[in-house]
């Protein structure tokens, strides 16, 4: 039996965009055919993921058609397995075709449609019922589709069959430890029918979701032998020789051992801007620096997501800004090379009140004026963004988006929001950790107290519990659906519980209303967790309390 070589092409589609996506596949197809005999590119290439109400236009499907036609011409010398939207009459199938010289040589339609979380391909899609076998060389492949794998009925369809490889084609979101996952479900398929499998894998942003790449080989013994690089476009060879295989072009094996959570978690923010910004046309981005640590973060992310040519920080004082903010402000920008500026929210803030005074005549100063203060900002934020078609980032985190503490029209402004679902004390970590690559953020920023200096003497502490047990609580009831007294019972005491629970039911009104931001975390809010913003349930807990 003749050596057989794939080509897993690890590449970044984008949704909507089958010109392109064609362009590309027809590309990688021109360059790599006539040193591979199968070309493998990631599920619902020539779409992107997800394409969504897509699916639901005639004339997309006709587009689609068109361009899996283009590629089957175009597969002379190889076959290329690509994944795209396939109608049968008036079903819709999320498939994978095999094709040669202008033929498809098979289908198969993808078993298992995800439809929970950031998921819903039931609204669109028909399951296939069968598997399906590509024969090749003399080498038998069996194809699974991303959630294929993760049940294990559709390989158990092929369990009878002799397959010397079962070749995955993916579009499996980012989120922290998801590797890890992977890792384990491969190694379940693997150790239940002794079939070695390729695990191709999507790799860029789209909206709140990024696909991280991170490919894989694994032998008949349930090995991994190879995998691409995390977030990062790539073309690999794996080489078939009778039962061996043998990556080519792969980096060489980290080890699972070697901790790279925070490294994972970085570049896959880093990924997410950069395609966010590029993909919807944007040639800058603009933020508030304040001399926190969320901006900070944020800064430091968008400079190396862009490049700091196509980066401006506005640092926006008001009379309760300290000289260390301005200064760590002034220091990170200048260490970053960013357009860095200076603007008083003051002159601003006077005149608002100037307006309002009669309204607030014989009322005590509150949260109102905070508020203000960072709606001035807000708005100048956006009158720049308008002028000059840069993209607002937003710089609020997880736990504050939790909660609500943040200010709708303030500094919730914006079009993009980096660390929406990065917890508190993962903005820490992640600080630390890029200055490990080269110190950007000053010390002071990471070791001072949090606050959004809105009041005299403010920190965060004065409104919220510390963001150590925050963070824990939040990610019990949000991401775990625990219930009150269940956290209570975990050691947290009641009043902090019940304050912060409180405030995550009151605040979805404004999370509706917040910028998208990508997923890193089991559950954001967004595509993932959807709840109602008018509920009276909490009132049903308290009243079982």
């Amino acid at each position: 039996m003749s050596e057989l070589s794939l080509c897993m092409a690890q590449l970044d589609f984008t949704v909507g965009a089958l010109h392109n996506n064609t362009s590309l596949i027809l590309k990688t197809v021109a360059e790599q055919s006539h040193e591979h005999d199968i070309i493998v590119f990631p599920e619902l290439a020539i779409t992107g993921y997800p394409p969504e109400d897509l699916l639901l236009r005639p004339d997309h499907q006709e587009a689609v058609d068109n361009a899996v036609e283009q590629i089957s011409a175009a597969a002379s010398d190889c076959v290329v397995i690509v994944g795209h939207p396939s109608k049968v009459g008036e079903q819709l199938f999320n498939v994978v075709s095999v094709l040669h010289r202008g033929e498809c040589l098979l289908r198969y339609k993808k078993q298992r449609l995800p439809n929970t979380g950031v998921f819903d391909e039931q609204r669109y899609f028909v399951p296939g019922d069968e598997g399906q076998v590509f024969e090749w060389q003399g080498y038998r492949i069996g194809l699974m589709i991303c959630e294929d794998l993760w049940h294990p009925e559709p390989l158990s369809r092929l369990a009878d069959d002799q397959l010397d490889l079962v070749v995955s084609v993916n579009a499996s979101p980012y989120e922290i430890d998801k590797h890890d996952q992977r890792l384990s479900v491969l190694r379940q398929r693997v150790a239940e029918h002794g079939f070695p499998i390729a695990y191709l894998n999507n790799c860029g942003g789209q909206d709140e979701l990024i696909f991280d790449g991170h490919s894989m080989v694994m032998d008949r013994e349930g090995r991994l032998i190879g995998e691409l690089p995390h977030c990062e476009t790539t073309l690999a060879t794996l080489k078939l020789a009778g039962s061996q295989l043998k990556c080519e072009a792969f980096p060489p094996y980290a080890g699972e051992d070697t901790d790279l959570r925070l490294a994972h978690v970085y570049d896959a923010l880093v990924l997410s801007v950069r395609d966010y910004v590029n993909k919807n046309g944007f040639k800058n981005v603009l933020l508030g620096l304040s001399g926190g640590i969320d901006s900070a973060l944020t800064l430091a992310i968008a400079a190396d997501a862009l490049g700091a040519d196509r980066v401006q920080a506005v640092m926006m004082p008001f009379k309760y800004t300290s000289n260390m903010s301005l200064e760590d402000a002034e220091q990170q920008a200048k260490t970053l090379n960013v357009k860095y500026d200076v603007v008083p929210i003051e002159p601003m803030f006077d005149a608002f009140m100037g307006q309002l005074g009669p309204f607030f005549e014989g009322t005590a100063t509150d949260t109102t004026e905070e508020n203000l203060q960072s709606r001035c900002r807000g708005v100048l934020l956006m009158a720049l963004s308008n002028k000059t078609g840069a993209l607002v980032l937003t710089t609020g985190n997880k736990s504050e988006v939790a909660v609500g503490y943040a200010t709708l029209y303030g500094d919730m402004c914006g079009g993009f929001a980096p660390i929406k679902d990065v917890p508190k004390t993962l903005v820490y970590q992640l600080a630390s950790y890029r200055n490990t690559r080269s110190e950007c953020i000053p010390e002071r920023v990471i070791e001072r107290p949090p606050s959004a200096e809105l009041a005299p003497d403010q920190v965060d502490s004065d409104s919220l519990p510390d963001y150590s047990d925050l963070d824990r609580i939040l990610s019990l009831y949000v991401e775990q659906d625990w219930s009150p007294s269940e956290i209570i019972a975990a050691g947290f005491e009641d009043a902090d519980v019940r304050r912060a629970l409180k405030l995550v039911d009151i605040n979805e009104y404004k999370r509706r209303q917040a910028a998208v931001g990508p997923k890193i975390t089991a559950r954001n809010f967004g595509r993932d967790r959807r709840y109602p913003i008018t509920s009276h349930y909490r009132y049903e807990l308290e009243r079982q309390n």
